[in-house]
């Protein structure tokens, strides 16, 4: 499995190129969006290129088949121009690796109410920094934002390969990694 993972783009059109141009360099068999796609959302600078529209039509072509997560800035009037389905999460099984993609708002570490399963790869976005750790028997994975990172990290997204997750930058420097 060759996952390309992309989280909180909040509308950039610029990064959604980047995206694509990614997932042909690691010749990515999947693309899953963690969410916050279109929208930047009220606490949230205007992203360079912002281009939503644009945007929705880009990251229905990205050169692999795509599997998408509702964020916390999506909203429902998200789903009428996006041309794919927004889940509210999903598990991606490889082997016998158990892998929760979710936003992420929903989880207790981010304050929401929902625990972290235990013995499972976790896989969200939604604070825009990356993440690549394990805890207890739970490996948390974030690849950070897309399009407005956080504590200075740089723009960045995630590949999955082989139970081995890493975060990148567009410039193709590994930030993070962790196996499981």
């Amino acid at each position: 499995m060759r996952l390309l993972i992309a989280s909180d783009i909040h509308g950039s059109l610029g990064q959604g190129r980047l995206i694509g141009e990614k997932v042909r360099e690691h010749q990515a068999g999947q693309v899953l969006l963690l969410g916050d796609l279109l929208y930047h959302g009220p606490r949230n600078p205007l992203p360079a290129d912002y281009a939503p529209g644009e945007l929705a039509g880009l990251l229905s072509d990205l050169g692999a088949p795509l599997m998408a997560i509702r964020g916390n800035c999506d909203a429902e009037v998200d789903q009428f121009v996006l041309p794919f389905h927004l889940a509210e999460s999903a598990w991606i099984f490889d082997g016998s690796r158990r892998i929760l993609a979710i936003h992420g708002h929903q989880l207790a570490i981010n304050g929401g109410p929902l625990p972290a399963p235990e013995g499972v790869a976790v896989l969200s976005g939604h604070s825009h920094v990356p993440t690549a750790e394990k805890r207890g028997r739970t490996h948390f994975w974030n690849p950070g934002s897309s399009a407005l990172p956080k504590e200075s990290f740089p723009p960045s997204y995630g590949f999955y390969q082989d139970g081995r997750f890493r975060v990148l930058d567009f410039n193709g420097q590994e930030l993070m990694s962790d196996s499981f």
